[in-house]
């Protein structure tokens, strides 16, 4: 394999894990919130059961859509889905939760039971699956193909990039989550820049789909392009650089967290 071909996989590992690791940080606190209310013993369990759900729904997400990579339809859902989950969450962050803090409506919810969370723990992970593999596609798909033999519709390469950000996804949220959670309660522009990648992410999708030979919109090698390639990289890294520059750090929240987690061990 050409030297080229290995730096390009390697840089699209790379950015994989950083997404990976910030998409599984936001993933974590949802589900560490939505088990809070449980005694501890049955909140451990709630969490195993939702690894190892996040475990089978990443994996079968990834099977699937390796068969049905050339349906051109599928990659304009995935585009719109990636576009609409990006901008429903840009919003709700900084317009509707600000809104309902300043009226004073946000209201504590009724706590559901042991199984009842743990099903709306599996119905999490099911959206999580689908939002780490459809934006791990969308960046893998366009790479060079190689010579590994094709696993479904998908070359074996860009398979196996795909499959190991979905596993380092995995290992992230198991043992590292901790971390990304305090990095994003520390910065809270991370979460933000970290949707507006996947609405990149969806965009790149979105030009890949138009590029179809079956739409042909735009021309069929654009998507494949250097220029477009490097214009579209040199972007995830400036609004990364730009959520951590421009978000203003809470050192008391990292106060409060590493508390917190001395409490639970002496407990």
């Amino acid at each position: 394999m050409e030297f080229s071909i290995i730096l390009e996989y390697a840089w699209v590992l790379l950015l994989l894990i950083a997404l990976e690791g910030l998409l599984a940080a936001d993933n974590a606190l949802v589900l560490a919130i939505m088990v809070k209310h449980l005694p501890e013993e049955q909140r451990k369990r709630a969490l195993f059961y939702g690894l190892a759900g996040a475990f089978v729904f990443r994996f079968a997400s990834l099977f699937a859509i390796s068969f049905l990579v050339d349906v051109w339809q599928i990659q304009a859902l995935g585009a719109v889905y990636l576009l609409f989950i990006a901008a429903n969450h840009i919003f709700r962050k900084l317009v509707v939760n600000k809104e309902k803090q300043k009226a004073g409506m946000i209201k504590e919810k009724k706590k559901s039971g042991f199984w009842m969370t743990v099903f709306k723990v599996e119905l999490a992970d099911i959206a999580f699956a689908i939002d780490a593999i459809l934006a791990a596609f969308a960046l893998a798909v366009v790479l060079p193909n190689t010579s590994l033999p094709n696993i479904g519709g998908l070359d074996g390469g860009k398979f196996l990039v795909i499959f190991a950000g979905g596993l380092i996804g995995l290992v992230i949220m198991r043992f590292a989550a901790n971390y990304f959670v305090t990095l994003l309660q520390t910065r809270p522009g991370l979460e933000v820049a970290a949707f507006v990648i996947v609405g990149m992410v969806g965009i790149k999708l979105a030009v890949l789909t138009l590029s179809h030979p079956d739409l042909a919109v735009i021309p069929s090698g654009f998507a494949k392009s250097p220029e477009w390639k490097i214009s579209f990289y040199f972007t995830l890294v400036l609004i990364a650089l730009c959520g951590w520059f421009l978000s203003k750090e809470k050192k008391t929240v990292e106060t409060n967290v590493e508390s917190d987690n001395n409490n639970n061990k002496c407990e």
